[in-house]
């Protein structure tokens, strides 16, 4: 079995990367992870492989270094048939939630993408808060957000609530689709072409399995059907994986999410909220706070209701979390830095080793 690496996104700079690594390394994309091993889509055929010492190496200082589905890496074939990924090569985009953790520190979901759709079922009926949520990520990862809305066959009228949601996706398509009858796939088959990689994010049971097969033609990824009490789909895939698609291009399906937090994505929050930066262009100040100051262009908007309070709140709670955020960053990079600088002194003042250098 042959693989078209160019299919997947191969070009002249990643390769010009991989030849300034040596000649011994051979690419591939990531398909999947599963516990520390990976398979990796090469051009003799797919292959799993380790991680290599100075992957690992990275990964011990940033855990975001790991390799993950989409990532484009170098591998290296040993002569004992063991294969370990080498080199990641650097990412044109990342999605990134914030882990649960402690320390500040952010997990990558999916890599490469060109498109990130944030998949939301309209049965029972869209999470609005979520799909501003997960739009803000989508922004922030670098690649083109799309709303796509799964199950459109069971709304009355798909078209006006996609209208309806367009006002909490400002600038952003937002697509009603029925992977069951194969209604309004066509837009979303355009962002699955040779070299680009289309990317799903959105809660389990959202329809986002069948919707990788439904572009695929084939099952690729296992569903399960609709719970009858409400409308809710299960919970199906358990990985972030990236399926090739016939003809070109590649779907990344990730696993249903529970709760996507937020790291120090600003910049993503902004585009999501175009509507709250805009009108804050009009205030007086331009630190307003939007909290009393005179001539707050934002506060009058609500006030009229060309705002909703809703919308408002939603940027608030969000705008506080990436603040928050942004500043358990700082402190942990500060805390690293005076490490870093106490383990240097440490060294320059141990007495050397005998007979050492």
């Amino acid at each position: 079995m042959t693989i078209d690496l160019t299919a997947l996104g191969w070009d002249a700079e990643r390769a010009t990367y991989a030849a300034r690594r040596g000649e011994h390394h051979h690419p591939g994309r990531v398909a999947r992870v599963d516990r520390g091993v990976c398979t990796v889509l090469t051009a003799p055929g797919p292959v799993r492989a380790s991680l290599g010492g100075a992957v690992l190496a990275a990964a011990a200082r940033d855990p975001s270094a790991l390799p993950c589905a989409g990532d484009w890496v170098l591998l290296t074939h040993w002569p004992d048939r063991r294969v370990t990924v080498e080199a990641v090569l650097p990412r044109r985009t990342a999605l990134i939630r914030r882990t649960a953790g402690k320390d500040a520190s952010g997990q990558v979901l999916a890599a490469n993408l060109d498109t990130a759709a944030v998949v939301e079922p309209v049965h029972p009926e869209p999470d609005v808060s979520r799909i501003e949520r997960l739009l803000s990520l989508a922004h922030e990862s670098g690649a083109r957000p799309l709303v796509v809305l799964t199950k459109a066959d069971l709304a009355a009228d798909p078209a006006a609530l996609a209208r309806q949601l367009a006002a909490v996706a400002p600038g952003v398509p937002v697509l009603p689709v029925s992977a069951e009858r194969g209604i309004g796939l066509e837009p979303l088959r355009a962002e699955v072409t040779a070299g680009r990689t289309l990317g799903l994010l959105g809660p389990s049971g959202a329809g986002k399995s069948s919707l990788v097969n439904a572009l695929a033609g084939a099952v690729m990824m296992p569903t399960q059907p609709i719970r009858r009490v409400d409308g809710k789909g299960r919970h199906t895939t358990t990985w972030r994986a990236l399926v090739p698609i016939p003809g070109g291009g590649a779907v990344i399906d990730t696993p249903g999410v529970r709760a996507v937090g937020l790291l120090d994505g600003a910049a993503g929050l902004d585009r999501a909220f175009a509507d709250i930066a805009g009108l804050a262009e009009g205030c007086r100040y331009a630190d307003c706070g939007h909290d009393g100051e005179p001539a707050c262009a934002v506060r009058e908007a609500l006030q009229t209701g060309e705002l909703s309070t809703r919308r408002w709140e939603s940027w608030r709670r969000l705008q506080g979390e990436v603040s928050h955020e942004s500043r358990r960053r700082e402190a942990r990079l500060a805390a690293e830095r005076r490490g870093g600088w106490r383990s240097a002194r440490r060294r320059a003042a141990r007495p050397p080793s005998p007979g050492g250098y």
